[in-house]
């Protein structure tokens, strides 16, 4: 663990970012700044649609993949596409030699909650209409995309599919209550998010709805009974700890496999900062390792 590299780390999300005057300016400097992330070489991408949305592929270009991740990318579900969050899918897909499909699901404001839930629902059983494995699907995300990947299997739960083989989510959002102790207690050491920043995006995202319900806190009120194994990374750095603390503690008691991962010392979706931060890059190989281990990644 390098204190040298936590600190660059936090300088750069520290650093003064000029202020968007609309969603549109926001959501363009939010891909410039997701483009400068490490994509690793030998992985090969095209395009298709899973539902009634694109999807991007991602496949190791050497190799046969292993399995197939379903991955939400992260923007506080208001920002971004399967391109911002290109360098974890690609990182998740070379280490655990899946393939991967990139659900680019609707933004808020012009689609709000839950038509990304319903988006991830129509994709994921396609999937399964296309023939393949539940168990040798697994949903992952990132942030946002975190806190979809667990509510979409809610949300899939509820309709009668099969679960899929397991979660993997970076830095969930899985409390949009914003009431957590970590919110309180971790503003001012997580470098960018506080609880004022984040209201913005949750009044975007489910406006008038009731924040408490499972489909949006399922760190609050979520029923994860009969869930897959869970990993649940977080950094010790962010506001956003509890949402992932809480979640593991009510699928202790739900009866399900789950891993904690809390890495001190770095922020929000710290794996984002591959090649430049060592425990990026060793988060990652644990999350493919779990992959692995847990059906995801192994074709029947």
């Amino acid at each position: 663990m390098s204190s040298e590299q936590r600190a660059k780390v936090d300088a750069i999300m520290r650093a003064p970012q000029p202020v968007p005057r609309d969603l549109g300016e926001m959501r363009a400097a939010f891909a410039a700044r997701q483009a400068l992330s490490v994509v690793p070489e030998a992985i090969g991408t095209s395009e298709t649609v899973l539902g009634t949305r694109r999807a991007l592929v991602l496949e190791p270009a050497d190799q046969q993949p292993r399995g197939t991740i379903l991955y939400f990318h992260g923007g506080a579900w208001a920002l971004g596409s399967p391109e911002t969050s290109l360098s974890l899918t690609a990182h998740l897909v070379s280490r655990s030699r899946s393939r991967a499909f990139s659900l680019d699901y609707r933004l808020a404001p012009e689609h709000p909650f839950p038509a990304a839930i319903h988006d991830g629902v129509d994709a994921y059983r396609a999937l399964l209409d296309d023939g393949v494995d539940p168990g040798h699907i697994a949903f992952a995300g990132d942030s946002a995309g975190g806190g979809l990947a667990v509510t979409t299997v809610m949300e899939a739960r509820e309709r009668g599919l099969p679960v899929p083989g397991a979660i993997v989510a970076f830095s969930p959002s899985l409390d949009l209550t914003l009431t957590s102790a970590s919110m309180g207690a971790k503003e001012g050491v997580d470098p960018i998010f506080t609880r004022e920043r984040l209201r913005p995006f949750v009044a975007m995202y489910c406006p008038g709805a009731d924040v408490r319900q499972p489909l949006l806190s399922p760190a609050v009120s979520g029923d994860l009974t009969g869930f897959p194994p869970m990993l649940l990374q977080a950094g010790s750095h962010e506001v956003l700890l509890d949402d992932a603390v809480v979640t593991a503690t009510r699928a202790v008691s739900a009866g399900v496999d789950v891993l904690l991962d809390v890495t001190a010392g770095v922020p929000h979706v710290f794996q984002n900062f591959v090649g430049l931060l060592d425990e990026a890059d060793q988060a990652l190989d644990r999350a493919a390792l779990f992959l692995r281990h847990h059906g995801g990644t192994v074709q029947a």
